[in-house]
């Protein structure tokens, strides 16, 4: 069924499609050769989780998405997709773009985004947790996740490294993983219900979590800021990795011996780069966030 829109903003289908190349062509630069070995069945413990445990696929990120308030001339392989709707165009003609009725299904899940983006944005940055979450995850424990590559220092020194550390993981999703063991270990216990009074902007995971918000709302963002999220999830996810206790050396991962004091020292740094980087994002997704819901800040 075709509607009207009169606050839209029509791209015309040479440019939109100019637009849309340039964005396969990021995608492709990015994870290009890792999306052909896993063509072929090859896993990858650092990247497979970027698809798998967030859920969006490589054909999903590829599609290119104006964001709301936009219309896309000239654009039959959208009819249908979800989130799109017919609309007139000025000329006549028909086009498509994301639908007020899928903002309206979707509002709950942008308020939450925002208040969740909105409260870790006020919070300092907590840099002392030295990606012990991954250590956590295996504590005292034989079924370790990744299978396929080896403990870096083994089952007991694994175990003793969480045991010299105190656990101050603040991000629930992480926290829900830990083996029965660790959770007592924590500096505090998480629950979903005050996730957004616990996360803090110097998480990995809530960092990553920028992408998981921004394809939670697609197509009423644009794909421009969900592939800069993406970018940072990939660079996020490498250190997370690295200072695992995982040894992925022969997948050309260095590891960040968190258990000595440079090797803290190297993570906090890297991880402080990366807390940057993702306040500039976490401030466009709130904006585009606070656009949608027609508030201000």
């Amino acid at each position: 069924m075709m509607n009207a829109h009169t606050d839209l903003r029509a791209l015309p289908g040479p440019e939109w499609r100019d637009r849309a190349a340039t964005h396969r062509d990021r995608v492709d630069a990015l994870v290009g050769p890792y999306l052909q070995q896993r063509a072929a069945g090859t896993k990858h413990p650092v990247i497979d989780f970027l698809f798998t445990y967030y859920g969006h696929k490589p054909t999903q990120l590829k599609r290119w998405h104006p964001g709301y308030g936009v219309a896309l001339a000239d654009s039959g392989e959208y009819a249908g997709s979800r989130g799109y709707h017919e609309v007139s165009l000025d000329d006549g003609s028909v086009g498509h773009a994301a639908d007020p009725a899928f903002l309206d299904k979707r509002r709950g899940t942008v308020e939450f985004v925002a208040e969740l983006l909105a409260s870790t944005a006020t919070r300092p940055a907590q840099l002392s947790c030295f990606g012990l979450h991954e250590w956590a995850m295996v504590y005292r424990s034989d079924d370790v996740r990744h299978q396929q590559v080896p403990l870096r220092l083994g089952h007991q020194g694994t175990d003793a490294v969480v045991e010299s550390m105190q656990l101050r993981c603040t991000h629930f999703d992480a926290f829900r993983f830990f083996t029965p063991e660790a959770v007592p270990l924590n500096i505090e216990a998480l629950t979903r219900a005050d996730q957004v009074h616990r996360e803090q902007p110097g998480c990995l995971h809530a960092n990553m979590d920028i992408y998981k918000w921004g394809f939670k709302l697609t197509p009423l963002i644009g794909s421009d800021l969900l592939f800069d999220a993406f970018e940072l999830a990939c660079a996020a996810r490498e250190l997370d990795m690295k200072a695992s206790p995982y040894d992925l050396l022969d997948l050309g991962y260095q590891p960040i011996r968190i258990e000595t004091p440079s090797g803290r020292a190297e993570y906090v740094r890297a991880q402080s780069q990366l807390a940057e980087r993702s306040a500039v994002l976490r401030a466009r997704l709130l904006e585009a966030c606070r656009d949608l819901l027609g508030t201000t800040p």
